[in-house]
Order: C-alpha cells, then structure tokens, then sequence
C-alpha cells in the first residue's frame, strides 16, 4: 500500500503515520513525489491493514494499492528516478557514467597501468574480479583478498571508485573494506541470503540480471536489498541465454527501455557478457545509451589475447577510447553528456 500525504503535510504528521504503519507491524518506507510525500507500508503483520483508518489521519490524501510485486522498486511506490553518487557523479543522473576494468585482477602492475588508462579516456569508475566464479573448476579464480588490495591501491593512483563481485554472504564485511560497490553476478542474481547480506552492509550495490533471468526476477533480487533500507541499488543488463549462438548471450535492448519504465533504479548495461566479442561490444554499449542506459560497465584489457580470463569480450585500450568518443556522442544527441 501507499499513503500519500497532501502537499504540505508536516513531518509532525508524516511521523504519526509512520507510527501507526510500525505499530500494526508493517514497515515504513519513505519517498518523494512531485507532489509531496509517499509512505509505503510492507511486510506483513497479523493486524489486516486498515485503510479507512490510515485515511482518517491528518495529512493523508488518499491510501493507494501497489499493483506490482516489486513495491519498493516500483515507480508507483518512488515516481521520481533515483541515483547512487559516483566519483562526484550520479548513476541515474543527467550524465551517462562509465565503469571499466579487467575481468580480472591479474597483477598489482596490471590493474594500477588498466585503471590510470580508462581514467585518461574518461571512466568514472574501475571494475575489476578479485573472486571470479568461472565456469571451470580449473580455470583462474582470482587473487582473493590480495586482489582487493591491489583495486584499493589502484584506487589510490587514481581517484577511481572500485566495483567488485562478492559472492560470499560471509566475505561482504571484508570486501566492503576494499570496494565502493558491490556488484552481485548473474549467477547470484537469486542467492537471497547474499542479497541480504548486501542490503544489509548499506553500500552501493550493482545487481546484475541472470542469464535466464525475466525482468521481474530482477527487479525481485532487488527488492532484498532495498527492503533493508539499502536504497542505493544499480540494475545491470547484461544479456540473457537464447538460441543464437554468434554471440555469447543475446543483449536485451527492450530491457533498458522497459526498466527505465517500471523502476526508479538507475540501469548500467553490460555489452561485454551480452556479446562476448570484442568487436561488437562498443557498438551495443552506444546502443543501451540511445535506449536510456544511466551508466556502461565492460572489460578492458592492455592486451586481450593474452587476458586470464574473457580476453575474447575485453576492450583494447584504443577500443576503449574509440567507444568513449562514441558514447559521448550518443549522450549528447539523446540530450545526455558523458
């Protein structure tokens, strides 16, 4: 449910309705509308919700019902877009934001010569794996906590932000020591003790969609975090498994458009896993820009070939640098900057 308050209303009068939502044992989220104040009313509770009562309180405008599952992510619940500060940006904002690293943390050389590069060409923030699940056993799995020193170190050369996969509900504590954001994969997308873990820490969270993930499976996972009062969450759009086999997955356009619709959460596109092929990937990050993508995030390798792991999708350097020409293009034409 949604109580609407009137234009106006006093945070005296917000207050009282919050205590009555908490007193029948639901929990109380606010947001802002045009027009005034939002209290949502989630959880359950054993006391039926009484709506002609929440009416009668001084303030309310009206009570409302939330049509979809995902109340919190909802932009009947929050009509106005939100945004997670970034490196003195906003993800969400008027500015398209780019997030660019190796797939891996390889070396402490490696990831410090990666970042200073994609900061000259205009990246605002630096992504890179400590902990990769792959899909091999015998394939590299990263550097562990050694990795997340080096992206702090990286951090420090540089001034960019650090985005990182946690995978581990139990690692979230120490990796929050290292990363500004924690990035949740497509293969964790459902892992909802992990998902809680990082609603909990209060941190920036970047929840990417599952490879065979429907948007409201999406916009569910996100839903655990927000409902810990974590509202800095990032969805990511990074291809969905499909019979077309030129392409490592298949990048789902209709997504970005479609989520920009149904959530105030800011949407980053991921071209690197949803096309697998160096070739092609600046291509479709120009295209998620045009469809109303807030940010981009893709791999970028000195040297792709010789990469520990998705050299084949990992941008070149001058790769880089030629789609951050093109994105900023695209931006400006879309009435956006980058």
């Amino acid at each position: 449910m949604i109580i609407v308050m009137r234009a106006g209303a006093s945070a005296k009068q917000v207050g009282e309705v919050i205590a009555h939502i908490e007193g029948d044992g639901y929990i109380a989220h606010l947001a802002d509308s045009e027009t005034g104040t939002l209290v949502g009313v989630v959880g359950e509770s054993d006391t039926p919700f009484d709506q002609a009562k929440f009416e009668a309180l001084d303030g309310v405008e009206k009570v409302m019902r939330v049509t979809v599952p995902y109340k919190l992510a909802s932009r009947e619940m929050h009509p106005l877009q939100s945004s997670v500060p970034l490196n003195g940006h906003l993800m969400g904002g008027d500015d398209v934001l780019v997030i660019a690293g190796p797939c891996s943390v390889e070396s402490r050389e490696g990831i410090i010569e990666i970042a200073c590069a994609v900061k000259e060409a205009g990246a605002t923030a630096l992504r890179g794996g400590a902990y990769k699940p792959r899909t091999s056993p015998y394939s590299f799995q990263g550097h562990g906590e050694k990795g997340l020193q080096w992206l702090a170190e990286a951090r420090e050369v540089t001034g960019l932000p650090v985005v990182t996969e946690v995978m581990d509900p139990n690692l979230v504590p120490m990796v929050c020591d290292y990363a500004d954001v924690l990035q949740v994969g497509a293969r964790n997308m459902q892992n909802f003790t992990l998902l809680n873990a990082v609603g909990q820490s209060q941190h920036p969270v970047l929840l990417k969609r599952g490879m065979s993930s429907t948007m409201e499976d999406l916009l569910m996972a996100a839903e655990y975090v927000l409902s810990h009062g974590n509202n800095q969450v990032m969805l990511c759009e990074r291809g969905i498994r499909t019979f077309e086999k030129y392409t490592r997955n298949t990048f789902d356009l209709n997504a970005i458009a479609v989520l920009k619709h149904l959530t105030h959460l800011p949407v980053v596109a991921d071209p690197s896993h949803a096309v697998g092929l160096r070739e092609h990937v600046g291509r479709v990050a120009l295209g998620a820009v045009a469809a109303g993508a807030d940010g981009v995030i893709v791999e970028v390798h000195p040297d792709p070939d010789e990469a520990l792991s998705d050299g084949r999708q990992s941008l070149s350097i001058p790769m880089f640098q030629e789609m951050m020409a093109g994105i900023k293009a695209v931006a400006a034409a879309v009435g956006r900057s980058a």
